[in-house]
């Protein structure tokens, strides 16, 4: 029987882990932010302090779900150990790219010395970088992918290894040769992770016994993507897999099970998150790729002050990812991916 981590484990677990999460095998893109998804594994070793009371200003799509949840967490405790300042914009969902414009402007208007921005969409935010970048201002792009030739560095795994991930572990795992009709959820339309990992779960599944038959985009909101997978289950009765993201696992378990369907339909994310990790304990979520979020918002914070303070950073890095199923669910430190349980985000530290 596997090993449950509870949530009062896990936060203790977490807290220690993350204490102590320098230095890092991490992935270094070479050249930087090359199509070719070239990298080589590097050890970074992040700052012990900064060299002064930097001001950082960050903007993210939403806190709606764990995900983001993670970011936040990751972002405010370096912050809080480097001794900078942290102002967090939180724009509401990826259907909110004016609200992220203003937030954006604020923080130009504010005269913070870097920013850090997870897009809400890959290229709706360029005039606004080239305005930062022609002040010097370091623009770190977190995650989700900036196509801007004006980045100072990007922290973020490459969502199509992820999506490639998740479909090759559908295709050798779960369908075994066997033909698997598929309803695919990759996010919202235009946010450039999402986008990836749809042209990598299709990569993998290119040839394959596996056919998706129904492609659906849309927020990463509960409320949204409950009602996308129930129109899905209505359009295609035939489904036997479910793909998609964290949010979009999440609701296809409880509709599932709404239905009776859990036996007939698998489920899949490529993406991790708390939901994601409680249904592959209890063996309804067969399994998801981490792009460990936590740790990709503690290296945005450490490349922000480093190139602040013309130290030497690679342009373009990620944290490993992690393939979490339920045969090592209970070894695998997790501390990157998910919060402590109980945290509750925190939008400023050290004003």
């Amino acid at each position: 029987m596997r090993p449950i981590v509870t949530g009062f484990a896990l936060a203790i677990f977490a807290s220690a882990a993350m204490a102590d999460w320098t230095p890092l095998k991490v992935d270094v893109w070479d050249p930087p932010f090359n199509k070719d998804r070239k990298h080589r594994e590097e050890s970074y070793t992040a700052l012990d302090k900064a060299s002064k009371k930097w001001d950082l200003c960050v903007a993210i799509p939403h806190l709606k779900d764990a995900y983001w949840t993670a970011v936040n967490y990751g972002l405010v405790e370096h912050a809080k150990k480097l001794g900078v300042s942290l102002t967090i914009h939180v724009a509401g969902g990826y259907d909110k790219l004016d609200e992220q414009r203003k937030q954006v402007e604020k923080c130009l208007a504010d005269k913070a010395d870097a920013v850090i921005i997870g897009a809400i969409k890959s290229d709706g935010l360029n005039d606004l970088i080239e305005k930062f970048s022609a002040q010097g201002k370091p623009v770190i792009d977190l995650i989700n992918g900036i196509d801007s030739p004006k980045l100072t560095a990007r922290t973020a795994a490459d969502f199509f290894e992820m999506g490639k991930a998740a479909g090759e572990y559908a295709v050798k795992k779960l369908a075994g040769g066997k033909a698997m009709i598929v309803g695919w959820l990759p996010g919202p339309k235009g946010a450039g992770w999402a986008e990836a990992g749809d042209r990598g779960f299709r990569d993998a599944l290119s040839g394959t016994s596996l056919k998706i038959v129904d492609t659906v985009w849309g927020d990463t909101g509960l409320a949204a993507q409950d009602k996308l997978i129930k129109q899905m289950l209505e359009a295609h009765p035939d489904l036997n897999l479910i793909a998609g993201t964290a949010v979009s696992a999440e609701a296809a378990v409880q509709e599932l099970r709404r239905r009776k369907l859990s036996e007939k339909v698998k489920v899949i994310s490529y993406y991790f998150a708390p939901a994601v990790h409680l249904g592959i304990q209890r063996n309804v979520i067969a399994a998801a790729p981490s792009d460990v979020p936590g740790l990709q918002a503690r290296l945005a914070v450490d490349v922000a002050v480093r190139a602040l303070e013309k130290k030497p950073h690679p342009k373009h890095m990620s944290a490993a990812i992690q393939l979490i199923d339920g045969s090592n669910v209970g070894k695998l430190d997790l501390s990157g991916s998910l919060a402590p349980e109980g945290f509750r985000p925190i939008l400023s530290v050290n004003r």
